[in-house]
C-alpha cells in the first residue's frame, strides 16, 4: 500500500502485440506488480510463431505499430516478418518491459478462488493475482485438415504457422494446401525457386493487387527521420483514414461498390482465360478476409506453377491424388490452412465465479461484452476477444483502447473503491442482440464462407465503427457491471 493507493498484481498471458501493449500501459499507468507468460521463446506473438516464406504484413508498415513507438525507417511499405517482429523486441526494450516477461512459460489454468485469480503453468508454478487479462491472441492454434493418408506421406509436411528451417525447397517439388493470405504470399515466394509448385485451392479467393514488394521511397523515410512530427501525424491521418473500410464492410453503398469493382478487375491480371474463369470467386469481394499481393498474379502464371481446384480425394507416401485420380508426384507438402480463429485463450483451462467453466459459458460460441468482459469471470479480461474488429478497424488502435479500458478497472481497485469487476449477464445478452442485428448488412454476411464464422453460423467480427469501439470501453457504463467492495482489512493485516 503507497499513500492510500494499493499496487494491484496482475498476470498477462500472451506476449504477441496486445500483451505487450498491456505492460506498456500498466507501466504508464504506475503499476509495477505485473507478469506476462509466453509460452514461446520470444515476443511478438503472430510474428514470432509463423515465419514461412514470404510472410509479410497486409497493412502499410507506417500504420502497422502502436501510438507510444514510432517508427518511420521501414524498408518496405509493406514490410516482412523480422521487420516486424524485431519492432516488437524494440517496444520491449524501450519500455523495459523485459523483467515482467517470463518466455518458454505456458499457462495451462487460470482460476478464480477466494477472491483472486491462481494462474497455474505447465512447469508447475503458480501465480495469484487479482486481475487476468488474456492477450492469446486470435491467429495462434494451427488447423490441420483431416486429409486421408497425410501420415503416410514420406516427405516433409510442415503447417506455415510452424514453418521448419530446416526444410529445403529450392528445386523440389512442392504443394501449397490453402488460398488464403498466407498461401497466396508463400505463393508469390516459392514460385520463382521450386522445380513445380502444386497451389491446392478449394475455394477461390478475391486477391487485390497492390505495392506489397515495394521497398519504401527513401525520401519518405529521411522525411520523417528529420521531422518526427510529420510521421506522428501521418500516424494519426492514416487511422482515421482507416475508417473508410470500415464504413464499406459494414455498410452497403459506393464505396464498397468501388472496391469490390477493382477486385474484379484485378482478376483480369491472369492472362490465361481458362485459369481466370476457374479462379473468378462467386460471392463478394470483402466476403472473406481480404488478400493483397503485388506478386501473386505473375507467380500462377509461371510455367512451373499450376493451380488446382479438384478437391483433395487421399495422400498417399509419394503425393497427392485428387478426385478426378490424378497422382502428383511431390518432394514437400506446405498447410497454408489457416487458423483455429475462435479458440481464444483455449486449451487452457479457466474456471470463474462458483466453479463455472470457459467450456460452460461458452457451449453455444465465444461471446463476450465489448469484446474484453466475460460473465461469470471475475476480474478477467480478454484483449482482441469474441467479436474483436480483425476485419475493420486498425488492431493497435482497439488493442490500447481495450488496455485503457482495463487500466481504469485496476486504478478503481488500487483506490480501494472495488474488490472485483464483473459484466453482467443482461448487458452481454444485450451486447450480443445489438451485434447480431448490426451484421446483417454487413459484406462478411454476404454469402461466403470464411473463419469469421463461429459454429453456430454466426460472424465472430466487431460490426460497428471506431466511435462506437470508443464509447464501449473509453466511457463504460457502470450499469452493465457487477462491483463488489473490498472486504474489510484486521488490524493485524499487513500491507
Amino acid at each position: 500500500m503507497r499513500g492510500g493507493v494499493s499496487n494491484p498484481r496482475v498476470v498477462v498471458i500472451g506476449a504477441g502485440m496486445s500483451g505487450l501493449a498491456m505492460g506498456v500501459k500498466l507501466k504508464a499507468a504506475g503499476f509495477d506488480d505485473f507478469t506476462i507468460l509466453e509460452k514461446g521463446s520470444d515476443v511478438g506473438g503472430v510474428w514470432f510463431w509463423n515465419r514461412y516464406p514470404g510472410l509479410a504484413c497486409d497493412v502499410p508498415s507506417l500504420l502497422y505499430r502502436y501510438s507510444f513507438q514510432n517508427k518511420t525507417d521501414w524498408p518496405k511499405v509493406f514490410s516482412a516478418r523480422d521487420d516486424i517482429h524485431r519492432y516488437h523486441r524494440d517496444v520491449a526494450d524501450t519500455h523495459d518491459l523485459w523483467p515482467h516477461i517470463r518466455l518458454d512459460t505456458e499457462v495451462t489454468g487460470a482460476c478464480f478462488r477466494d477472491g483472486r485469480w491462481h494462474v497455474d503453468t505447465a512447469a508447475g508454478d503458480r501465480l495469484t493475482a487479482d486481475f487476468v487479462v488474456a492477450a492469446t491472441g486470435v491467429l495462434h492454434h494451427p488447423n490441420t485438415p483431416d486429409i486421408p493418408g497425410l501420415d503416410d506421406f514420406t516427405g516433409k509436411v510442415v503447417h506455415t504457422a510452424r514453418w521448419d528451417p530446416d526444410l529445403e525447397t529450392a528445386g523440389k517439388r512442392v504443394a501449397v494446401i490453402g488460398g488464403g493470405s498466407t498461401g497466396v504470399q508463400l505463393t508469390g515466394a516459392l514460385a520463382p525457386t521450386v522445380r513445380s509448385l502444386a497451389v491446392f485451392q478449394r475455394t477461390p479467393q478475391w486477391v487485390l493487387w497492390a505495392p506489397t514488394t515495394v521497398r519504401q521511397p527513401k525520401f519518405l523515410t529521411a522525411l520523417f527521420n528529420r521531422f518526427p512530427s510529420a510521421a506522428q501525424a501521418s500516424y494519426r491521418a492514416s487511422v482515421r483514414a482507416s475508417a473508410l473500410f470500415t464504413d464499406l464492410t459494414i455498410h452497403p453503398g459506393f464505396k464498397r461498390t468501388a472496391v469490390q469493382t477493382y477486385a474484379r478487375l484485378c482478376l483480369y491480371l491472369i492472362r490465361d482465360r481458362e485459369l481466370r474463369e476457374r479462379l473468378r470467386p462467386d460471392y463478394q469481394p470483402l466476403c472473406k478476409r481480404q488478400v493483397l499481393s503485388g506478386n501473386y498474379f505473375r507467380a500462377i502464371s509461371r510455367p512451373n506453377v499450376e493451380v488446382i481446384t479438384d478437391r483433395i480425394d487421399h495422400v498417399d507416401p509419394t503425393g497427392i491424388v485428387t478426385v478426378d485420380g490424378r497422382h502428383h508426384d511431390l518432394d514437400a507438402i506446405v498447410l497454408a490452412t489457416g487458423f483455429r480463429a475462435h479458440n481464444y485463450m483455449r486449451p487452457m483451462s479457466v474456471t470463474g465465479r462458483d466453479g463455472i467453466t470457459i467450456d460452460q459459458a461458452w457451449d453455444s460460441g465465444p461471446h463476450a461484452f465489448a469484446m474484453t468482459s466475460i460473465t461469470g469471470f471475475p476480474n478477467f479480461f480478454t484483449i482482441l476477444g469474441p467479436n474483436s474488429p480483425v476485419g475493420s478497424i486498425h488492431l493497435q488502435t482497439a488493442a490500447e483502447l481495450t488496455c485503457d479500458h482495463i487500466v481504469a478497472w485496476i486504478e478503481r481497485h488500487a483506490r480501494g473503491e472495488m474488490a472485483t469487476v464483473e459484466v453482467t449477464t443482461s448487458a452481454t445478452d444485450r451486447f450480443n442482440a445489438e451485434v447480431r442485428r448490426a451484421l446483417e448488412p454487413t459484406v462478411w454476411n454476404t454469402g461466403c464462407q470464411s473463419w469469421y464464422f463461429k459454429e453456430d453460423g454466426s460472424v465472430d467480427l466487431w460490426p460497428f465503427d471506431l466511435a462506437t469501439l470508443k464509447s464501449y470501453l473509453s466511457t463504460p457504463n457502470l450499469a452493465d457491471y457487477s462491483l463488489t467492495r473490498p472486504r474489510a482489512r484486521s488490524l493485524t493485516e499487513s500491507d
